[in-house]
């Protein structure tokens, strides 16, 4: 190695302050302890800070509950000298306690920090008491360096009632770095991404970026609070009669049950369902019904899905082409279709743990009216229709919202469950959106960000320009 490189890669002499705070109002729980990429957000911030600083202090009004997530090694927890005082109190606390001159303060919810721009900002100091990244929305203090002797000045803000961090910078010396420069470093500028909101955390998970660096956690077991989501393989019967295997999340295996045999067309009337039992241990869904199980089940064709979880269908192309059209006259807001994927991020308590499921929710007249998870997007989608026919819920007139991609087969189900819009904030296949257009059905894919692209019969959905 040549000293050039070790030069380069000397931490340096700064205190990080990851701000930490507390619960969140628009997440309803601490944000910072959910996990992205099987850590919570506030080890990955503190792990990235800590490759490129002499020291980490995470800054937090809950030292207990920050303490047992999993902090990288030497990072240590401070608690805010007053409570709840929003990130400026967190930062009078931080350049209290820090060792060093400088004090680089960056949010608990940044999961994608790049040690490049921590050293660009570095290298711009020239002189100030303040360094901080310039974007178009203006300047991003949640990622910016504070000379130490900022703290006067920011006591004195802070005694005065006021709260946001940019109300210093009269008082002090600032040196903006433009977003330009930002993006010499960090293309993307994936370093100013925030999590405020269940959407958020959804757009950060399903993030193509998390998949191109991903990181090896050795301890995920270990990590506090955090559980890794369940599959096992479920054998559902009708009659008596094996139907079919499919790898699914060990909850809810009724619906599952009853949902699969619903979206292949085994079970058609609702009042000849005479009892669904389950051996939840086993993985066994006992469904009894009046209709007969067809004489040829047993040499059916089973295909085999593009959804995670091996998911099992009996339904061909071809076969969905000859489903009857979907007829209905609902017309949706977009501003109503943003509201339903954030109700049901909202609602999937096992995505926000994990990360690792799927979720889909049943709404009608813009209020979600059920919301189902599984490993398998498709029997997520199972679990929903037998929950719905369970309780004789109409599903015409409804809109389907799912965290998981719209391929051929989720549209399949959706279109004999006679649901007239589907809504995803992922994509949809090519082959999916084909067999929607042939059966009127609309389809919308990455519903997110303010953002939505109707692939299909758009005449259902009303854009709103303040959406």
């Amino acid at each position: 190695m040549t000293e050039g490189r070790r030069v380069e890669e000397r931490r340096l002499p700064i205190t990080a302050a990851v701000l930490a705070g507390g619960r969140s109002v628009r997440m309803g729980i601490d944000k910072t302890l959910l996990p992205v990429d099987g850590e919570p957000l506030v080890a990955r911030v503190a792990a990235a800070v800590g490759s490129v600083c002499a020291r980490t202090l995470v800054v937090t009004n809950r030292p207990d509950a920050i303490g047992a997530a999993g902090l990288p090694e030497g990072a240590q927890v401070v608690t805010d000298e007053v409570a709840y005082q929003g990130p400026l109190g967190g930062l009078v606390t931080a350049l209290a306690s820090s060792e060093d001159e400088w004090v680089l303060a960056v949010a608990a919810d940044m999961p994608y920090v790049d040690p490049a721009v921590i050293r660009l900002l570095w290298g711009a100091r020239n002189g100030a008491q303040v360094v901080v990244p310039v974007t178009e929305k203006g300047p991003e203090p949640l990622l910016a360096l504070y000379r130490r002797d900022c703290l006067p000045v920011v006591r004195k803000v802070l005694e005065s009632g006021r709260r946001r961090l940019v109300a210093i910078f009269p008082s002090v010396k600032v040196v903006e770095v433009p977003v330009e420069r930002i993006r010499d470093v960090d293309p993307e500028l994936l370093s100013l991404v925030n999590v405020n909101t269940p959407e958020d955390l959804a757009e950060v998970r399903d993030s193509r970026h998390a998949e191109e660096s991903p990181r090896v956690i050795a301890t995920v077991r270990e990590r506090a609070g955090r559980t890794l989501p369940s599959e096992m393989p479920v054998t559902i019967y009708m009659n008596g009669v094996e139907v079919a295997t499919t790898q699914a999340s060990p909850s809810d295996l009724d619906e599952l049950g009853v949902g699969f045999l619903v979206s292949e067309g085994l079970l058609t009337d609702r009042a000849g369902l005479e009892s669904v039992t389950s051996d939840n241990r086993r993985g066994l869904v006992y469904v009894l019904s009046g209709e007969r199980v067809p004489d040829d089940m047993v040499y059916r064709t089973r295909y085999l899905t593009s959804g995670c979880g091996r998911g099992v269908t009996f339904s061909s192309v071809g076969h969905a082409r000859g489903l009857a059209p979907v007829t209905s006259a609902i017309e949706v807001p977009s501003h109503a279709l943003y509201a339903l994927v954030g109700a049901m991020a909202r609602g999937a308590e096992r995505y926000r743990d994990s990360g690792g499921t799927h979720a889909c929710g049943l709404a009608r007249d813009g209020e979600l009216v059920a919301l189902r998870e599984d490993v398998g997007r498709h029997n997520a989608l199972d679990k929903l229709l037998g929950r719905a026919w369970i309780d004789s819920v109409p599903t015409e007139d409804s809109v389907l919202i799912t965290t998981g991609r719209i391929s051929y087969e989720m549209a399949v189900k959706a279109a004999k469950a006679r649901v007239p819009v589907v809504v995803s904030r992922s994509a949809v296949t090519d082959l999916a959106a084909e067999i929607a257009d042939e059966l009127g059905m609309t389809l919308v894919g990455y519903a997110r960000g303010g953002r939505m692209i109707v692939y299909t019969h758009p005449e259902r959905v009303h854009i709103e320009e303040d959406a």
